[in-house]
């Protein structure tokens, strides 16, 4: 069917008949831009709208679809070419609808992937939902567009798309630091536990400044043998801070980027070094004693105490000052009453079982904290 010589030939009987687009468009209730499609060739008009056309423009059925006049002797030829070409165009009309509505439910399936991702929170159990039902969504409309091995493609590609999404998901999460979207079961106790099919995150000091995340591919670990600090251990443990091991307290960008990642950092402070006597003096903007809850302030003194004279050889003394009080040690006292503060020392093994894994023990906290520190107040 020749859409161009139809709408040339549509377009000269309006003229013919003295119409406008508009007004040829009133009388078959249609806009002058549908018109102006049809003439144009780009569009053909429906098939509801073929009969009420040629009789408006006072042609034939069979001159409209040829796009010509057609005399007596040539009608028996053009009517079954004219059947065979509307049979066709049905045919064509029906296959753009149905890829239309397609496209449509494609487009819907996206959306719903995209707001899975984009507009709801991660951590709520919809984030996942939503994306597998739009993955679905897709998958539906795809399928219609299919002719042969429907199931089996689909399948793929679901498979393929889930596998994507899942990928991107294990990715954000080791980046973002966040809770996985995919997860088959989540368990809340001290440590809240996030089941992936393929790894396991532990999520350590739930909202709190301290929070940090544990990613597990391995599935080496269990809620009772994943190690936890009460501290930010990614930013403060041994693996993080070794590299600011130095040899002189004197190196003021060191020792301010070793106090950063320290615990207590979050509340802001101000260092000064006494290079004469080898000592280091830091004020928080905090109070110790409304501060100090679960013996955070406690644990945070002993493990940044210890960690300090760990890493910089030539310090012997640490003044921390708080607006109640002021918490003083000394390198002689840390190492006459601190246990095993030798072997913290020597590598991260010992430095994580007798320091770090320490900090959960509030007994132990309590025991040592009068014995390495003096305190004074204010």
């Amino acid at each position: 069917m020749d859409t161009k010589k139809i709408g040339k030939f549509i377009s000269e009987n309006r003229k013919r008949k003295g119409l406008t687009q508009e007004q040829l468009g009133e009388l078959l209730g249609v806009t002058n831009k549908t018109i102006s499609r049809w003439e144009n060739g780009n569009y053909m008009p429906d098939l509801s709208l073929l009969i009420p056309l040629s009789e408006t423009l006072d042609i034939s059925l069979n001159e409209l679809l040829n796009g010509k006049y057609i005399t007596e002797d040539k009608i028996m030829e053009t009517t079954e070419k004219s059947l065979k070409n509307t049979i066709n165009y049905s045919k064509n009309m029906l296959v753009q609808e149905k890829r239309k509505i397609s496209i449509g439910i494609m487009i819907f399936g996206a959306f719903l992937c995209f707001a899975a991702f984009a507009i709801l929170d991660k951590e709520s159990s919809w984030c996942c939902i939503y994306s597998i039902v739009g993955i679905i969504v897709f998958v539906y409309g795809l399928s219609k567009e299919l002719k042969r091995n429907r199931l089996l493609i689909s399948s793929g590609v679901f498979v393929a798309i889930l596998c994507g999404f899942m990928l991107m998901d294990y990715v954000g999460v080791i980046t973002s630091h966040r809770p996985p979207i995919y997860v088959y079961m989540i368990k809340t106790s001290n440590v809240t536990t996030y089941y992936n099919p393929f790894y396991n995150v532990y999520r350590i000091n739930k909202n709190t400044p301290n929070e940090y995340y544990i990613v597990d591919s391995a599935k080496k670990y269990t809620e009772d043998t994943v190690p936890t600090t009460v501290f930010n251990r990614p930013l403060s443990g041994i693996h993080n801070i070794k590299k600011y091991k130095n040899p002189y307290i004197g190196n003021n960008s060191n020792v301010g980027n070793l106090l950063n990642s320290l615990p207590l950092h979050e509340y802001g402070y101000v260092f000064q070094i006494d290079s004469k006597n080898q000592g280091l003096t830091v004020n928080y903007n905090a109070t110790d004693w409304y501060q100090n809850e679960d013996l955070y302030i406690n644990k945070s003194l002993i493990y940044n105490s210890v960690s300090i004279f760990s890493l910089i050889d030539n310090v012997q003394s640490i003044q921390y000052n708080f607006s109640g009080s002021t918490y003083t040690t000394t390198r002689k006292m840390i190492k006459e009453n601190y246990p095993h503060f030798e072997q913290v020392k020597e590598n991260e093994k010992n430095f994580n079982k007798y320091l770090e894994n320490k900090m959960n023990d509030d007994e132990f906290t309590r025991s040592i904290f009068n014995k390495i520190f003096v305190k004074k107040g204010l």
